[in-house]
């Protein structure tokens, strides 16, 4: 079996899915790419159990076949290559592959592809064309709030609400809640899933930047995405998703309006006085006047910032955690946010003043008890 390829085109194809693959896979053939030759067109796979990536490429080969191919070793190879062609030659029997090129050759020792898993069916129930740029977005507005909690394993992934009017992307991790709307992507009827971090991500770094179509086919144990020459098929979390809706507050007279750039500014130097186990800032709020500051009694350090602010409310003092905060409003574009309140022991709401259109961003984060130090 032989086929020849160029070899800058194989490597951003490996490079686009080899993230997939774990560092200690549970099984010892998921460290290899799967190669399927079928004339001039191979497919490579590549899975660790839970997430599976294929992409597809034009090679020269008048064969068919396929062999499992270590993953690393390959792909530092390629990596050392200038661009060139070069021609792979697989002995069937023994699966030793042999990589030739202008200068060189390189033997490495294949894998039989019939130990690889097989690649779940697209079974779909359900259909969904979002662009790239609009997924990508949705990805990156939620993923940082995903919790790192395998004890909670529903909050390890994006909830997605698909509805015919609009689809929300939800993210929390108990301290920290994002809800992501898209009033253009929807569906002919309800439907809920829990997406992985981990699929999540890979999606987030192969996607392309501009408004290219993804299908995304959801089955009742998986999510199917497929866009230009890139497929990406992953389990979907079985849980239950918290009912974020009841922990969002409604009612919230007191709100701040001000410069997200120039809080976030102050959020970052004063959080360098916090705590380094609670992180917490205390902010007090009087009329158009915002005092932010933090202090490690650990230490006796201490800060504080004034900022001017459009606040219509009661005074009052909140304490947040600033590693959260800062993480949130550098996620956000808009020049203005407001912080909306109702009590010191009550979660905050920060709404992005500037949106863009068929978009609405609510993020809400939990307050930390003042007077209190680790």
């Amino acid at each position: 079996m032989k086929f020849v390829v160029s070899s800058s085109v194989l490597l951003k194809q490996l490079s686009a899915v080899n993230g997939v693959i774990a560092n200690n896979p549970i099984v010892p053939i998921l460290e290899n790419f799967l190669f399927q030759i079928d004339q001039s067109q191979l497919t490579v796979t590549a899975s660790d159990l839970q997430t599976v990536m294929i992409t597809t490429l034009t090679i020269e080969s008048t064969d068919s076949g396929a062999i499992a191919v270590p993953a690393r070793l390959l792909l530092d190879t390629l990596r050392g290559l200038p661009d060139q062609p070069i021609t792979f030659k697989i002995d069937s029997e023994t699966f030793g592959t042999e990589i030739i090129t202008e200068n060189g050759r390189y033997k490495l020792s294949g894998e039989n592809p019939i130990d690889f898993p097989k690649v779940p069916q697209v079974t779909k129930s359900l259909s969904v064309q979002i662009p790239a740029d609009v997924l990508a977005a949705a990805i990156a507005n939620t993923i940082f709030a995903v919790s790192n909690d395998d004890l909670r394993p529903a909050m390890t992934g994006v909830y997605v609400q698909l509805s015919p009017e609009y689809t929300n992307f939800v993210a929390t991790d108990g301290h920290r809640l994002i809800r992501y709307r898209r009033a253009d992507v929807k569906s002919e009827y309800d439907s809920t899933m829990i997406i992985p971090r981990k699929a999540l991500n890979l999606l987030k770094s192969t996607l392309p930047s501009d408004d290219t179509t993804v299908t995304a086919d959801f089955s009742s144990a998986n999510a199917f995405f497929s866009f230009n020459n890139i497929r990406m098929i992953c389990r979907l979390i079985d849980e239950r998703f918290p009912d974020y809706e009841n922990a969002i507050p409604q009612n919230n007279p007191n709100v701040m309006m001000i410069n997200r750039a120039e809080f976030l500014g102050s959020l970052k130097r004063i959080s360098i006085y916090s705590n380094k186990t609670t992180h917490q800032i205390r902010l007090k709020l009087a009329k158009n006047d915002l005092v932010i500051s933090a202090e490690d009694l650990d230490y006796s350090n201490e800060a504080n910032e004034k900022l001017m602010c459009d606040y219509d409310g009661e005074e009052m003092e909140i304490g947040f955690n600033a590693k959260f905060m800062v993480e949130m409003l550098g996620n956000i574009s808009s020049n203005m946010i407001s912080l909306e309140m109702s009590q010191p022991n009550r979660a905050g709401l920060i709404i992005p003043s500037d949106k863009k259109e068929n978009e609405d961003i609510l993020l809400l984060v939990m307050p930390v008890m003042l007077n209190t130090y680790a």
